[in-house]
């Protein structure tokens, strides 16, 4: 979800063929869907615009998620545990996947240290952009060394990349 502060400039006088191009562009080119979209999108352009010079508006974005590509991602990280050694519990597996991908917030220990805490990845939580930015961090913690031993440590190296390559390749990730 993008979170995106307008402030209002020094007032410009448009002349009405500017409006007309202005007018064109900000209702021609997207527009709100159906009668009551179409309302809330003049609603919108009509309260930024009479902001006063330095007055500010908030606007919340959120772009949906593509169900497949969440799908996808799903059934990956359960073929991922089902094939690996190491973790007994999906939520343990889905857990060290997140933070080795750097999906996590961090957190001063009690003991002075710092500790991650993976984000979620609900529909709710996280928007597509970012969703497809942690698949792909995911796909190249995977890839590391470390992740390789952690899952198959009892494959060699070789072995270990000829499983997860195998898997990646079978979910259309080369």
């Amino acid at each position: 979800m993008s979170d995106i502060t307008l402030v209002r400039q020094q007032p410009v006088q448009l002349t009405a063929e500017e409006r007309a191009v202005l007018t064109r562009c900000i209702f021609g080119i997207v527009d709100g869907l159906g009668e009551r979209g179409r309302k809330q999108w003049r609603r919108l352009w009509s309260n930024i615009l009479r902001l006063e010079p330095g007055e500010m508006l908030e606007i919340k974005t959120h772009q949906q998620r593509i169900g497949w590509y969440h799908r996808k991602h799903m059934a990956l990280e359960q073929t991922l545990f089902e094939s690996q050694d190491r973790f007994e519990v999906f939520e343990g597996f889905r857990d060290w996947l997140k933070v080795g991908a750097g999906f996590c917030d961090w957190y001063p220990g009690p003991k002075g240290g710092v500790f991650p805490v993976p984000k979620s990845i609900s529909y709710t939580k996280l928007e597509q952009g970012e969703m497809e930015k942690f698949h792909n961090d995911a796909i190249e913690f995977l890839r590391t060394e470390h992740a390789g031993k952690t899952l198959w440590k009892h494959l060699t190296v070789t072995g270990r990349i000829e499983m997860l390559e195998t898997i990646l390749a079978s979910f259309g990730e080369w």
